[in-house]
């Protein structure tokens, strides 16, 4: 396979963004797509599929090219023996445009030597070590997975389709979906397709939302009529789930620290007809006393270190640090017991991360309720990332009393 030099050029020129500029992966490639209209189909999956294999698989390929395995802040050299080694194991030629002198003989003579795990799975050795501590015998078969790049599902907006009607709009743009066997909303896209660009999304008929994060909301057990908080809303993909289930009628409060979150959500939420939502920029130490006891229901999907998503954002791997997750786990802390006020007697919260780390779930909930009279666990599920499915997620049902 030849890719033309202009599609290895803006490569590099991406993985310098990423790499050297620290810039996400997901907004470096849709920025390309922007400002390169005319690119085909196959141009833009070429460009997609080199940048997140280098990104993902970065470590490995810098060790093949000659570097130590360590080099996150390359050079532009650096990055171009990256991308020729990642070139040459795709079984493609090197352009002379590439500094390639005795690239071959060194990936060759790389690729056979014993090298630690974390190095040839490509992830830092302290994510490697606390897998391993967190997870024991199951870390090697998780690890793994979390290197395989993640399908595409969507999510039918039951506020204007229905599955079937949903499935005979993505037809007639001859996208291929197969349904997803437990989901009743849900879609695998079987090739990937620049879907924003199609009228079925246009319309506000779906959302792009992984299989296992779907399966969040379900446990919140939403009814119409009900006042549920999200507390942690971001740009609001399980807002917009929970107001599709709710049908318009009841309250949703969609809360966030970040203001520019919830203008995409307001967006978002004008395409999909969802009139319900209520948006509040939660500054710090802001009151919510308005709202202690009023939730019939609260989600908590806080922030994490998203190693259950990293087949979607694989440079996040390369930006977290190990006093990151250990600050995480006391933000998540904080946010469970300053939250839980909101639920009212006999109401229930899901607190759920996209975390794969007991540190970051199970552990939490237990923490909170040793210290927590009259809370009870009613329903817990650990997610993990697995070959055609769904992404890692944490979930638990927690009911107060009434």
């Amino acid at each position: 396979m030849k890719l033309h030099r202009h599609l290895i050029e803006a490569a590099l020129d991406a993985l310098r963004q990423i790499f050297a500029e620290k810039l996400h992966a997901d907004q470096v490639v849709a920025d390309f797509f922007e400002r390169h209209p005319k690119w085909g189909s196959r141009d833009r999956r070429l460009f997609a599929e080199t940048v997140y294999d280098i990104v993902r698989w970065w470590r490995w390929y810098d060790f093949l090219s000659g570097g130590d395995g360590t080099s996150t802040k390359p050079n532009e050299e650096r990055i171009r023996q990256v991308w020729g080694a990642y070139w040459l194991e795709r079984g493609g030629e090197l352009p002379d445009f590439i500094e390639s002198e005795g690239l071959a003989e060194t990936v060759a003579f790389r690729k056979a030597a014993e090298v630690p795990r974390a190095i040839r799975a490509s992830v830092p050795d302290w994510f490697d070590a606390r897998g391993e501590q967190e997870l024991g015998a199951q870390w090697p078969v998780v690890l793994d997975s979390l290197n395989e790049a993640a399908p595409v599902f969507l999510r039918t907006n039951r506020l204007k389709a229905t599955a079937e009607k949903l499935a005979a709009a993505l037809a007639r743009e001859d996208i291929e979906a197969v349904p997803v066997v437990g989901l009743p909303d849900a879609f695998r896209l079987e090739t990937r397709r620049n879907l924003r660009k199609t009228r079925a999304y246009t319309d506000g008929l779906f959302e792009i939302q992984d299989a296992n994060s779907q399966k969040i909301v379900p446990l919140l057990e939403v009814a119409p009529g009900m006042t549920v908080v999200d507390a942690c809303a971001g740009a609001g993909g399980k807002t917009l789930q929970i107001a599709a289930t709710m049908f318009g009628q009841g309250r949703l409060i969609a809360m966030d620290i970040h203001l520019p979150k919830l203008d995409e959500l307001r967006r978002r939420a004008k395409r999909a007809s969802a009139v319900n939502i209520e948006t509040r920029h939660l500054k710090p130490d802001a009151s919510m006393n308005d709202l202690a006891g009023q939730a019939d229901r609260l989600l908590l999907d806080v922030p994490c270190s998203g190693s259950g998503v990293l087949r979607r954002m694989p440079d996040a791997k390369w930006k977290l640090r190990p006093g990151d997750l250990d600050r995480l786990c006391q933000v998540q802390g904080q946010i469970l017991r300053r939250h839980a006020p909101l639920v009212c007697p006999g109401g229930a919260m899901v607190y759920a991360t996209c975390s794969i780390f007991p540190s970051e779930n199970a552990n939490q909930v237990q923490s909170f309720l040793a210290e927590s009279p009259g809370w009870t666990l009613e329903d817990e599920q650990q997610l993990f990332p697995e070959t055609g499915a769904g992404d890692g997620f944490y979930a638990a049902r927690l009911r107060r009393s009434s």
